[in-house]
């Protein structure tokens, strides 16, 4: 797969060739008061056909939106009033994000995207400044905490980084895009990048956040052509330095995670009961939704039962009022969304506009997968979140943004929008 999409990214010269020389042949004409003000209305229209936005990616981008706003609505009501008195307490403040986060989606959709490559160090840097932020407070609490808070607002920084890392390697990349398959240019700078990534995600800590970064890089390098021997390689090292850490007793909050990982129908002991309970009540959700569902706002387990509904298991709340009808369609849009974005990005006309736009794409069908494998006992229970469901204000800021940033990319993409 990566290596067809490194054939890809490789033919965008001849298209960047394609433009200019067509900007240059019209560079000559000069153009009417009249003409110049239909062109521009062309350029910045919000649905337009031709230079404007992908209208089918802006309309799966909202529709996936409304829909999560629904269902962590449906999700969450129960717990709400229980906890904060209040029935409509977390969809209000999921509400007011996502009229924020849109408009900062359309605002990003009129910068041109190059400029983000005056961004990209700055943005690692500041996201690896506040995850050690983050850690120092820790030293202070007994509550570990994997955001900081700033006021009312709570700043979730993996997602800050999980953007800045697909912002550097994106500019990285398309810099020395003829040299990504040296160690010295493509292996050394991932290798860099994933050690001290980690390590402030070891400390916090933020094991899922570790997974997701390691495999965000590995994806970027894949696309920018780094060969496949060295992501074994990395495997292989990897697996040791786990193994090495999980004997010396260094990952004691990682191994109390994998505590009845794959028995949660399987409890023989109170112990096991109780370990196993959130992930139990994820599949009692998913197995009593069945085919149809038990219809929206029905939910059973959303009374108390499961915990955090709101939060990383709202899909099994989805599959338990929409079925496995209603989830299927779900997932289907999803990978409709993933796919129309990636489809754009190839089209972009430079590779900095394609690495950028399909690491941004890539990072919500990887989150999505990961978010399902969970939910399902297929992966350890662990804090990934479903994006747009998930209650989480900085993190629907953060995706919005980034599908801003896309949709600009579709502004001068070279695609037939249909």
């Amino acid at each position: 797969m990566f290596e067809k999409l490194s054939d890809k990214i490789r033919s965008v010269p001849t298209a960047l060739k394609e433009f200019l020389l067509n900007t240059s042949a019209e560079a000559g004409q000069v153009l009417s008061p009249e003409k110049l003000k239909v062109r521009r209305r062309k350029k910045y229209s919000l649905l337009s056909m031709g230079n404007g936005l992908d209208t089918v990616f802006v309309l799966l981008v909202i529709g996936v939106l409304i829909i999560g706003l629904v269902m962590m609505f449906s999700a969450s009501f129960p717990v709400a009033y229980f906890s904060k008195d209040s029935s409509y307490y977390y969809i209000k403040r999921q509400l007011l994000f996502a009229v924020v986060g849109v408009a900062v989606m359309f605002a990003l959709s009129f910068v041109d995207y190059h400029y983000y490559h005056k961004l990209a160090v700055p943005a690692l840097g500041v996201a690896w400044f506040l995850m050690i932020v983050v850690v120092l407070a820790n030293l202070k609490s007994t509550d570990p905490r994997r955001w900081l808070n700033i006021g009312p607002i709570s700043i979730q920084v993996s997602e800050i980084c999980k953007f800045a890392l697909i912002l550097f390697l994106a500019h990285w990349s398309s810099l020395y895009y003829d040299k990504m398959k040296s160690f010295k240019f493509g292996v050394a700078p991932g290798i860099v990048l994933l050690v001290i990534t980690s390590f402030l995600l070891y400390l916090e800590p933020h094991y899922s956040g570790i997974v997701i970064c390691g495999l965000i890089i590995a994806i970027m390098l894949g696309l920018a052509g780094v060969p496949l021997r060295y992501f074994a390689i990395a495997a292989a090292g990897g697996g040791g330095i786990v193994s090495i850490m999980a004997v010396t007793g260094k990952l004691t909050y990682a191994m109390s995670r994998l505590d009845g990982w794959g028995q949660a129908l399987e409890y023989t002991t109170v112990e096991m009961w109780n370990t196993t309970w959130q992930t139990r009540n994820s599949l009692y959700a998913i197995g009593s939704g069945g085919l149809w569902g038990l219809g929206l706002g029905q939910s059973r387990q959303k009374y108390m039962y499961l915990p955090e509904p709101q939060n990383d298991f709202v899909f099994a709340i989805v599959c338990e009022e929409l079925g496995f009808i209603g989830a299927a369609v779900i997932l289907i849009v999803f990978a409709v969304l993933v796919w129309r974005g990636i489809r754009i990005c190839l089209k972009a006309k430079d590779k900095f506009g394609t690495l950028l736009g399909v690491g941004l794409m890539a990072q919500i069908g990887l989150q999505v997968v990961l978010n399902i494998l969970v939910i399902t006992d297929w992966l350890p229970n662990t804090g990934i979140s479903l994006p747009f469901f998930s209650y989480g204000g900085s993190s629907l800021l953060m995706l919005l943004g980034q599908m801003g940033i896309v949709m600009n990319i579709s502004r001068s993409a070279s695609i037939e929008k249909k």
